[in-house]
């Protein structure tokens, strides 16, 4: 892992990982710096840029091979392999993530379902059963668990963060409406989607 990449550069390739995917599906085999900046808005001299910062991916005036640099953006996201991950809240919010087909689609396998309601605990959701919230770190420990999904209300939110970094949780992704504080080594990203909508209502009339 290079420290020295911007965390603004790594938030980018799995949006270039993405739109390769899908010029691929469309039947391209070559692709190239201007049209991926195209398709992005994205300046091709940023993404020339981003790119050499893990490696020589493309030729001048040939462009890049799009399977290999897939497959190379595969190994430097670390997706190029399952990664089990939990999920602490069995509400709306958790029964929908708990039902997403992207997340398997991509490599992400929701292993277990946690909550600390007893009218919850024990449903049945597909190929998974809700958990008591009380069997999560043992969970977590005896599984190697390292990614979290968490969709719990604001309120419960850093208390089972701070649960799940002691249990060894390396990742979180916290849909709770909140920001939630953890030690370094630990990252977190947060998913608001009203602070998205007002942010875009700024802009509206």
């Amino acid at each position: 892992m290079n420290k020295d990449v911007p965390d603004i550069v790594i938030a980018r390739l799995p949006i270039y990982l993405r739109t390769l995917n899908l010029l691929l599906e469309d039947g391209k085999e070559i692709t190239s710096s201007q049209e991926l900046g195209s398709i992005l808005g994205i300046s091709p001299a940023q993404i020339r840029k981003d790119l050499s910062h893990f490696g020589e991916f493309g030729k001048q005036g040939t462009g890049y091979n799009i399977k290999y640099l897939i497959s190379q953006l595969r190994k430097i996201l670390h997706v190029d392999r399952e990664w089990d991950m939990i999920l602490i809240g069995a509400g709306a919010l958790g029964h929908a993530m708990a039902h997403y087909p992207g997340f398997r689609e991509q490599g992400f396998n929701i292993v277990a379902v946690f909550d600390n309601d007893p009218s919850k605990i024990g449903q049945e959701w597909s190929n998974l059963v809700v958990r008591d919230a009380k069997e999560m770190e043992q969970f977590v420990a005896e599984k190697g668990i390292r990614i979290a999904i968490l969709a719990v209300p604001a309120r419960a939110a850093q208390a089972v963060a701070d649960r799940l970094v002691k249990a060894g949780i390396k990742a979180i992704l916290n849909y709770a409406p909140t920001i939630i504080q953890v030690p370094e080594g630990v990252i977190v990203e947060h998913i608001d989607p009203i602070a998205h909508l007002q942010y875009m209502t700024y802009y509206l009339e």
